[in-house]
């Protein structure tokens, strides 16, 4: 069987609002947060990756992640038959979970795998300060990156959507597409605020 061509994109574009400054440089056991996500996807079985940012060799990203994507999705050749977008504030993401995702996508009958997480604390939905309802937590998942997908469905997703989305799977379930979950890892921790790189690092030693 033919082998796919697989390549990556690594968000690296982000302002940081939430953390207070750029995140992507900063340091993860000594490589930069992009460097370590990129070097994992590679790890992976990931053939090529764009890191789209103010980083060596980068390129540059745009307003909206979505927009950041949508170039490094540019920068990728037409012959890519999967495509993993992985956020490189997830420095601690394994080469088994990569290898997992792509599994997923080359066995085929889907558009986009994510990796996910099932909630085990009770969600409850407000309006203001008063909650409206309980949400059923067994149907509740919170997804990770990388997320993988085929190539044409990303690239028909980000030409159709236009509203604002908050990760691709979003973007290719609003294109009619087919998005599953493989099991995620607990250890693949985004860099959100101050605290969490030393408590990742810490976790990871």
């Amino acid at each position: 069987m033919e082998k796919n061509e697989v390549w990556g994109v690594v968000v690296a574009a982000g302002n940081g609002s939430r953390f207070g400054a750029p995140k992507h440089s900063l340091l993860f056991h000594g490589v930069p947060l992009w460097q370590a996500a990129r070097d994992r996807l590679l790890e992976g079985g990931v053939a090529e990756v764009v890191v789209v940012g103010d980083v060596p060799s980068g390129i540059s990203g745009g307003y909206r992640r979505q927009d950041s994507v949508a170039n490094g999705l540019a920068a990728i050749p037409s012959s890519a038959d999967l495509i993993l977008v992985h956020d490189a504030a997830r420095p601690n993401v394994s080469a088994d979970l990569v290898r997992s995702v792509i599994g997923r996508l080359e066995a085929g009958g889907v558009d986009g795998v994510v990796p996910g997480l099932a909630l085990t604390d009770t969600v409850k939905q407000v309006d203001g300060a008063a909650v409206a309802r309980t949400l059923d937590r067994t149907t509740l998942f919170a997804v990770q990156t990388p997320q993988g997908f085929t190539a044409d469905a990303l690239r028909s997703a980000h030409a159709s959507v236009v509203v604002d989305v908050t990760d691709d799977a979003q973007m290719v379930e609003l294109n009619h597409g087919t998005v599953v979950i493989v099991a995620g890892e607990p250890g693949n921790t985004k860099v959100t605020f101050r605290g969490d790189l030393e408590r990742i690092e810490a976790a990871s030693s």
